[in-house]
């Protein structure tokens, strides 16, 4: 039996787990999280997670002494082939939203998974269409105002206010929160990993 550890702060994707059932434990690392201009968009996302998923892996080996499993992830906002950060004041994300109204655009998350036992490490790429609705200024001031989108890529976040600015989806909604569980399960399935209840 492993540990389930996730290396990530994200309050999402802790709570994504909570609800699908798991046991983990939260090990944070800081990573840098500047992209390889070199890197297609898919690979630049990848390439992140599997910085934060090594860091993780790398820091517990010498100090945790039973099986464990790190899972890492990174999440991207993708609009015309380029990535929308969180935003850096409340009129950039008005920005970002007025980019966002009436189109579609893709939110990317890559998901690696390390086992200590025998150092095998597994990854995911999980892509999901959001499509927006047209959105009036008056819709966007109001909603930058809640506070909501200020600490969220693309600004908004479709578990809260920001569902309202969403049309539809097509994909994994779990995945525009933060993780796509579904995928996490896949993966630990083929590869037989069982954790502590």
């Amino acid at each position: 039996m492993r540990h389930l550890i996730l290396a990530s702060e994200s309050p999402r994707r802790k709570e994504l787990l909570q609800n699908a059932g798991f046991r983990f434990q939260v090990v944070p690392v800081k990573v840098s999280e500047i992209p390889d201009k070199n890197l297609n968009v898919n690979e630049q996302i990848l390439e992140i997670a599997g910085r934060k998923a090594r860091a993780a892996f790398e820091d517990l080996r010498g100090r945790f002494k039973e099986p464990f499993v790190v899972l890492a992830a990174d999440t991207e906002v993708i609009l015309d082939d380029g990535p929308l950060g969180k935003p850096s004041s409340p009129e950039d994300a008005v920005r970002t939203l007025k980019n966002l109204s009436g189109r579609v655009h893709e939110v990317i998350t890559a998901v690696w998974m390390i086992d200590s036992s025998s150092g095998k490490a597994v990854s995911h790429l999980e892509t999901t269409k959001v499509f927006f609705r047209i959105l009036s200024e008056t819709e966007i001031r109001d909603y930058v105002a809640t506070g909501e989108p200020m600490d969220k890529a693309g600004s908004y976040g479709i578990q809260g206010l920001g569902g309202r600015l969403v049309e539809r989806i097509e994909g994994d909604f779990q995945n525009v929160v933060g993780l796509p569980v579904g995928a996490v399960k896949k993966m630990i399935q083929q590869n037989d990993w069982s954790f502590r209840a």
